[in-house]
């Protein structure tokens, strides 16, 4: 599946059933040596002032349909733990 076959789609939590966001706002890290997709990195809203950042490893991703794609919330990784292993932080 390509990135543009992903971009628009709405990201929905199977859990709650909540809207998280949509692929075009979100990060994709990819291995950049087998192209494969390890998580995506939606920003989502949190408390009053402060952006929650939810970090879904790809096997989170439960189902991808024609506009939206289901995702666990139980998978959800630990954005700083999750960075620092990146050297993003």
């Amino acid at each position: 599946m390509r990135f543009s076959e992903l971009a628009g789609k709405e990201l929905i939590s199977i859990d709650e059933g909540a809207r998280l966001g949509v692929i075009s706002e979100t990060d994709l890290v990819i291995d950049t040596e087998t192209g494969i997709i390890h998580s995506l990195v939606v920003p989502n809203r949190g408390t009053f002032f402060r952006r929650r950042i939810l970090v879904i490893p790809f096997h989170g991703i439960k189902k991808i349909g024609h506009d939206l794609i289901i995702v666990d919330l139980g998978t959800v990784l630990d954005e700083g733990r999750y960075l620092r292993e990146l050297n993003l932080d």
